[in-house]
């Protein structure tokens, strides 16, 4: 069969860098819904908590993804919307304002309003990655979540401003180009994620979303249909195959086999009796006993929760709903959300209802039926919606850390969508 091409077919490619693995998605659009064609994963090298710290080593994980998911589906990948996380993200609400002089908001306007709410001081080390609209205001009314097509004299925007390293961004897109991929877009992964596993009704009532991953652990809080907080906090699955290698004196590749098969979040709530069958480091096999593991793994697992709940603090305390109200629930998702009793702990802590989320709305679900795939299915979607609200006749231009700011904007339009 012959090779088809990223830049010519309807499909987009989504790439999730991640600490512990590269993932490689391709999907299409088929009657309104996403279909993933093919998918291609690398253990992923020259990355510490999510960011690159080896050029050379990450782009040969991503060219091995990529490859990986090229002959899955018999397509020649030269393009991809990319993932990025890491301790250097930071995410802040601004607030814009602009006049229309009495006439119907135009989508220009919103762009020229989106541009006044960016008009911030960021350090020179620092770029903006995303700007999204968290609500508007037509002449001091409050509440309007669209206004394209109203009349006003003043119109005003709260809004969520996501900014990254300028290195790490740098290094990145630099790891990609090595690989021969070029960067179509770069994505807050947590913003992917959610895109996935999150419903609209989720996100109206208030919900957030907790992406668990090898490295990281990331945060989007929405409430009454929008963002209102991200973070993206320096802990994740690592952490945990680390405290149990450091506490048995093990491997980490034998402390990772632990932590998946027999790993429990919670102690005292299953029969801890008897013992493991364990690989030393000197390859001979020993005896431990189950209570052990868990022992070691349940005090991480209570700081990473214990960590989310000050994120989403910071939202309750900025609005009248309470934290622990009803309507406010978490969504637990990657590949750390697979960890037996993680769910349960989170709920006992956080005190809202808890659900693992993995990507809805596909085709084939079979193929991505699982929660460390949100990320890669949430950049596939946003590749597709790109495509449809862009020309098809505009240039694709080489994605540089100057131009992501240029493209902040088409945030602000897929939020009308």
């Amino acid at each position: 069969m012959t090779a088809r091409d990223s830049r010519t077919m309807d499909f987009a490619v989504g790439l999730d860098v991640g600490t512990t693995k590269i993932c490689a998605l391709s999907g299409i659009r088929e009657g309104g819904r996403t279909k993933i064609v093919s998918m291609g994963s690398s253990p992923s090298y020259g990355l510490r908590k999510g960011m690159v710290v080896d050029t050379g080593l990450a782009a040969d994980s991503i060219k091995r993804a990529v490859k990986n998911a090229e002959e899955a589906a018999g397509i020649t990948i030269r393009s991809a919307v990319v993932g990025i996380a890491g301790g250097h993200i930071k995410g802040f609400n601004g607030f814009g304002a602009i006049g229309v002089k009495n006439r119907m908001v135009r989508e220009e306007d919103v762009d020229r309003l989106m541009d006044s709410a960016s008009a911030v001081y960021v350090p020179v080390d620092r770029d903006i990655l995303h700007v999204i609209p968290a609500g508007f205001r037509l002449d001091g009314n409050n509440g309007i979540k669209n206004p394209v097509g109203m009349p006003c004299e003043i119109l005003e925007a709260m809004v969520h401003i996501v900014t990254g390293s300028v290195t790490s961004v740098q290094n990145l897109v630099k790891c990609c180009e090595m690989a021969k991929v070029r960067v179509a877009d770069i994505v807050l992964e947590p913003l992917a994620s959610a895109d996935a596993v999150l419903t609209a009704e989720e996100r109206e009532r208030g919900v957030a979303l907790v992406d668990i991953g090898g490295g990281t652990t990331d945060v989007a809080v929405y409430r009454d249909g929008v963002l209102k907080h991200t973070a993206v906090l320096a802990l994740g699955g690592n952490h945990i195959t680390n405290d149990i290698a450091v506490g048995l004196g093990i491997a980490a590749e034998e402390a990772e086999r632990l932590k998946k098969m027999y790993g429990y979040a919670v102690t005292g709530v299953i029969d801890e009796r008897g013992e493991l069958d364990v690989k030393g480091v000197d390859e001979r096999m020993m005896k431990l006993p189950v209570s052990h593991l868990f022992e070691i793994i349940q005090p991480r697992c209570e700081e990473i929760m214990m960590l989310v709940q000050k994120e989403i603090g910071i939202v309750s305390k900025g609005t009248a709903q309470a934290q622990s109200s009803p309507r406010t629930s978490v969504v637990l998702t990657g590949g750390t959300s697979l960890l037996k009793g993680l769910d349960a702990m989170a709920g006992s802590i956080l005190g809202l209802p808890v659900r693992i989320g993995i990507p809805v709305k596909i085709i084939n679900e079979d193929l991505v039926n699982s929660p460390e795939y949100a990320t890669g299915v949430g950049l596939v979607q946003y590749g597709l919606d790109q495509r449809e609200q862009l020309d098809d006749k505009t240039p694709q231009k080489q994605l540089t850390t100057s131009s992501i700011f240029e493209r902040m904007k088409y945030w602000a339009k897929e939020y009308f969508t």
